[in-house]
């Protein structure tokens, strides 16, 4: 059976335009080498030298990488996780895992030791890669204890090293294709990590099909040249960071800059210095774009879209962005849809500001199941399916089996579809909270909030927050003497990613419950936004 899946890709683009650059590492200056705000780990990693990789080298790599992993017992069906910031070791391992007919599994950086280790125990890899900032982390978890086989570094060259790895399999490669390995579209290649309601984390089976018709998708939606630079600083263990830009770029054999992390700074220099056409980001990073100092006087010359998504922008950001002739492309996603379901096309955006656009070109949409187009001028829940939507959680037949309904997925959220046929999101039928781009669920910070010694109950909502779009707001019954404010959120540190952790904290005798039992969070949304200064969100 040849191998059509994702891990081919390099070597396919690299006989097209072999000797033109595919990844590049670019080195922040000194003045931008502060770490953003939102949790980041540590410090960068020897992987992130100003350095450069052509296609034909990438291949090359990536056979010698799939080899190396083989020698490690990795075969089909098998996951390769990775834990660190963006860099080129990751998309070479995400190819490099997918020649192998394995699943990558990019695992977030901002998880405290408990959660990883939860996910390696529930996708229980035969390796780990990990970036050094990263290292204590890893320690703490003791992947032996999980299952991993193998835990590689990817800083340093000693025996077991990332770069003793790719040394041993240097006679492999060399730009051809050693890797025997059957390798079809429907097969798995990606598990990526959402938060679930049950309050643990559950993985989204991506295949190869998924990811490249979400490809296709975006290639239809928008214009990606050979000559693009992308500017790839979403973070990889996302969807977004691989399917919206990055993979897009990579298929029209553009260049993809990798960035460890956002900083502000950093970001507006290197548009303007590496002539970045392309970049995909959550509203957040757009608003801490735009009130950069080095904003109004930036070159954003080169951009030719950028693509955001995660909640609706602020008029105000986009007003911003507009005037600096920057044509800004909302979409709507989510990781089981890996994650494309739609996006604003460049004709009518301007004018369609909080619009997530129009469909997908491979992907249906329907607000009642059964119907094979919305209605103009109607509003419902939001069904989606199509070549690009998943087939299931990992080892949650259940759980699977309740999001579809007649092969439709079920999204949660409420869309309102215009006469015109672009959509725009009213309002989600479930309680997640979106801070920074990130889901937070309540259901698992109440989870963690409970188990605490002296807590009787809690529950979390989201409140609207100037800089991270929401924020969470705990209301808690507890023992008076055991608690304070600011003793209960330290107590999370550790437990609970730092953007997890809510904002706000308040202590009540009593929760409002319906007669039934469930907390009344409506009413707790509404108590919420007075108590933080904010309008009522939901």
């Amino acid at each position: 059976m040849p191998d059509y899946g994702l891990g081919s890709w390099p070597a396919r683009r690299a006989r097209i335009n072999g000797a033109d650059v595919a990844l590049r590492q670019h080195t922040e200056p000194a003045e931008h080498s502060e770490h953003s705000e939102h949790g980041e780990h540590g410090e960068h990693s020897e992987q992130s030298a100003d350095r450069s990789l052509t296609y034909a080298e990438l291949a090359a790599r990536v056979e010698r990488l799939s080899l190396a992993f083989a020698e490690l017992g990795v075969g089909h069906g098998d996951r390769v996780a990775y834990l660190g910031p963006n860099d080129i070791a990751t998309f070479e391992v995400f190819f490099a895992t997918a020649r192998l007919g394995a699943i990558f599994v990019p695992f977030n950086t901002r998880l405290a030791a408990d959660e990883v280790a939860y996910l390696l125990d529930d996708a229980r890899p035969t390796v780990l890669v990990h970036g050094p900032e990263l290292a204590d982390l890893v320690v703490a978890v003791d992947p032996a204890a999980h299952g991993v086989a193998a835990v590689v570094p990817v800083a340093g060259s000693g025996p077991g090293s990332y770069a003793a790895l790719l040394h041993a399999a240097v006679g492999a490669g060399a730009g051809h294709c050693v890797v025997r390995s059957e390798v079809a579209l429907s097969d798995d290649a990606v598990i990526l990590y959402t938060s679930g309601t049950t309050g643990r984390p559950k993985g989204a089976v991506l295949s190869h099909a998924n990811m490249t018709f979400n490809t296709m998708n975006q290639l239809a939606h928008v214009d990606v040249l050979t000559s693009d630079v992308a500017l790839c600083m979403a973070p990889l263990f996302h969807a977004a960071g691989l399917g919206q830009v990055s993979l897009p770029t990579l298929f029209k054999g553009g260049t993809v800059v990798v960035a460890p992390r956002f900083d502000p700074g950093y970001v507006l220099s290197a548009i303007a210095a590496l002539r970045i056409a392309s970049f995909s980001a959550v509203p957040t990073m757009l608003q801490m774009l735009c009130e950069h100092p080095d904003f109004a006087a930036a070159d954003l010359s080169s951009l030719r879209f950028v693509i955001y998504g995660g909640s609706t922008v602020a008029e105000r950001v986009a007003v911003a962005w507009q005037r600096r002739g920057v044509p800004l492309l909302q979409g709507y996603g989510m990781t089981e849809a890996s994650p494309g379901v739609y996006l604003a096309v460049p004709q009518g955006a301007a004018a369609r500001p909080i619009s997530i656009g129009v469909p997908h070109f491979f992907t249906d949409v329907s607000l009642a199941a059964g119907a094979d187009e919305p209605e103009p001028g109607t509003s419902g829940e939001l069904l989606v399916r199509g070549l690009n939507v998943f087939r299931g959680y990992w080892n949650r037949p259940a759980e699977t089996d309740r999001t579809f309904t007649d092969g439709w997925f079920r999204s949660g959220d409420v869309v309102r579809v215009a006469q015109d046929g672009w959509a725009y999101v009213v309002d989600r039928v479930t309680d997640v909270i979106i801070s920074g781009g990130e889901n937070v669920y309540p259901v698992e910070v109440e989870a963690v909030l409970n188990a605490l010694p002296g807590v009787v109950d809690a529950a979390v909502v989201g409140v609207a927050d100037d800089r991270w779009g929401e924020v969470g707001f705990a209301f808690v019954i507890a023992d008076p003497d055991a608690w304070t404010e600011e003793s209960l959120r330290a107590a999370l540190r550790g437990r609970l990613a730092s953007f997890k952790i809510p904002k706000y904290v308040r202590f009540v005798p009593v929760l409002p419950r319906t007669a039934t039992g469930k907390v009344r969070k409506q009413d707790l949304r509404a108590t919420a936004a007075t108590a933080a200064g904010t309008p009522t969100f939901h």
